[in-house]
């Protein structure tokens, strides 16, 4: 277990030192790389803000006007019968639409 928490909070900084090493060792400019890497991933973030706030909105309407709980009450039987937790149908209703 001592191995494992020693592991973990070496981790990323080694992964951090290999990727400057290997930058170096093929001489390219790895802060320049890491900047650009950085300015693509804010784009990408803004670019698909408005989906993610668009699911957010639909999933919180959809379990605050309780029709998750209501249709979860409705095939409760069915998933009694299946041996099925009652408690992560909404999760498992919901995953497909937020994929």
């Amino acid at each position: 277990m001592i191995l494992l928490n020693y592991l973990s909070m070496v981790s990323i900084p080694l992964v951090i030192l290999l990727i400057i090493t290997c930058g170096v060792m093929e001489k390219q400019k790895t802060f320049d790389i890491f900047v650009k890497g950085a300015k693509e991933g804010i784009e990408i973030v803004i670019n698909i803000f408005p989906t993610l706030i668009g699911l957010f909105m639909a999933i919180s309407a959809l379990r605050v006007s309780g029709i998750l709980d209501l249709i979860v009450n409705l095939i409760s039987p069915i998933l009694n019968i299946l041996k099925i937790p009652s408690e992560i149908m909404p999760l498992a209703m919901l995953r497909p639409i937020s994929r």
